[in-house]
């Protein structure tokens, strides 16, 4: 089944010589080779404002540089997001995008008592890619990789995307060739699967 596929570079650094951008042209290429509808987003091309307040979130209006983002997020069936861990976390930017889409309105019901009545982008599949200094066992059994479990469970979950996957990178500084393209190669045939 061919999938509408969201590619979401949470990279800050626009410049396209990072691991990050590597692992999405990939993703991108193999995926449209097997049928797969590809849009992408790079938030750091886009020049937004962060949330200074609950108003502002619940009852301020998204941006303009983000409403295409919020139709893109709609007519994605996946969605795959690749960012780098910066402090233990996405990167702060990543962080901004995510608070200004994903709004009372859009994201889930506003106004109601319980919003997770009304889960608006359920129905919606997601694929976390990460990558990271430190090795990704790590991350995943000493940190229990709270970060992506935060983000799985209180962004996307929270909206309805589910079910969500992983994929941690570890050790990227020290990462040499055949590892890269043992990465790279793994993009690929998730990009072609679509998942």
């Amino acid at each position: 089944m061919h999938k509408r596929i969201l590619l979401i570079q949470g990279h800050p650094d626009a410049n396209a010589g990072h691991l990050c951008h590597s692992l999405e042209t990939a993703y991108a290429s193999a995926a449209t080779e097997a049928g797969h509808e590809v849009h992408r987003i790079e938030v750091a091309r886009l020049d937004f404002p962060l949330l200074r307040s609950q108003n502002d979130w619940e009852n301020g209006e998204v941006p303009p540089a983000l409403a295409r983002s919020q139709d893109e997020i709609v007519w994605a069936n996946h969605l795959v997001l690749f960012f780098p861990l910066w402090l233990g976390d996405m990167p702060a930017l990543l962080k901004g995008f995510l608070e200004q889409v994903a709004r009372p309105g859009f994201a889930f019901a506003k106004g109601k008592r319980n919003p997770l009545t009304k889960k608006a982008l359920s129905g919606r599949s997601a694929r976390v890619v990460v990558t990271m200094g430190m090795p990704a066992l790590v991350y995943r059994w000493f940190f229990r990789a709270h970060s992506v479990k935060s983000l799985e469970r209180n962004i996307l979950g929270f909206v309805g995307i589910a079910p969500v996957d992983e994929t941690l990178i570890g050790r990227v500084g020290d990462m040499r060739p055949p590892a890269t393209e043992k990465w790279l190669a793994k993009m690929e045939t998730l990009g072609a699967q679509g998942a």
